[in-house]
């Protein structure tokens, strides 16, 4: 292969990242051939990319399609699981109803199709479901706010003590569903909160940039960004992404070098630099204030 061909051949994440990406062209043809997600194929592949990355964030065109490949797979098997609940009957926005959402089957849910393939315990479920077959169309999970550096903060800069802010932990929307219904179901989810639950002041959310995610819902609600936090590499076991909370479940600990002397050939850590996570928060009551770029504090891990 002569040098030029194979510089062309060579893509970057930030090139897959970008919405008229290869990448895109790519999973949106493997999603039509296999009756798939295709927004749940795209992260997922942009989840892995991160483990066959060389360290400068190159990784080459036929990486790019064995890894869509691997994760279409899955996300077929993974789909066939929760067939049941996966809605197939197209509504209007103004059709959909907010209501709170079986555990169970936001669990299933979550644990099937949601890139970190698993549910938080401990959560508020609510969903957008169908008015015919009241299947959900767009879902999300609210829990008590965990990352303490970002609760930190929240008391520091903005006065709100970290067990009065609860963290928008998991939201998973259909490709079926209408446009803006992320949004539309965070207003509900934050009228319930108003409502029901006296003791919390302020909605959280992290936003990885990384997977595509550019926050766009949670601007269209009225959210504004406060904070970033700096990256860390993304785990994987037997090829699969790992979340810190997924290891110290399954294995007692976190720590990467203890893990690779256990496990030797089985946990891998992405090499390429990623881009910082995003803070995205709402007042519960009252007007969400905008935070110029300045006085976003970059907090780390």
């Amino acid at each position: 292969m002569s040098p030029v061909t194979s510089t062309v051949l060579r893509l970057s994440l930030d090139d897959c990242r970008r919405p008229d990406s290869l990448l895109s062209d790519l999973v949106r043809d493997a999603a039509v051939r296999n009756g798939l997600e295709p927004r749940a194929l795209a992260v997922r592949t942009l989840l892995h990319l991160p483990r066959v990355a060389r360290q400068d964030g190159t990784l080459s065109q036929r990486q790019l399609q064995d890894e869509i490949r691997r994760s279409g797979a899955d996300l077929r098997a993974d789909q066939a699981r929760i067939r049941a609940l996966i809605p197939d009957s197209k509504f209007l926005l103004q059709e959909l109803l907010f209501v709170r959402y079986s555990e169970a089957d936001a669990a299933r849910i979550f644990t099937n199709l949601h890139y970190l393939r698993s549910a938080r315990p401990g959560s508020l479920n609510f969903a957008l479901v169908d008015p015919v077959y009241r299947l959900p169309v767009s879902l999300c999970s609210v829990s008590p706010l965990e990352w303490r550096q970002v609760g930190r903060q929240l008391a520091v800069q903005f006065q709100v003590p970290r067990e009065r802010a609860w963290d928008i932990s998991r939201v998973y929307s259909f490709d079926i569903a209408p446009a803006n219904a992320i949004s539309y179901l965070l207003a509900k989810v934050r009228s319930y909160v108003r409502q029901e639950c006296p003791g919390v002041d302020l909605l959280t959310t992290a936003v990885d940039p990384n997977l595509g995610f550019t926050g766009s819902s949670y601007r269209a609600a009225n959210w504004h960004r406060w904070m970033s936090i700096a990256p860390r590499p993304y785990l994987y076991v037997d090829r699969q992404y790992a979340s810190p909370r997924q290891l110290r479940a399954r294995f007692g600990t976190a720590n990467l070098a203890e893990l690779k002397t256990r496990h030797p050939g089985s946990v891998q850590q992405s090499r390429a630099t990623l881009l910082d996570s995003t803070i995205f928060c709402c007042r519960v009551r009252g007007e969400t204030e905008f935070v110029a770029p300045d006085d976003q504090k970059r907090l780390r891990r």
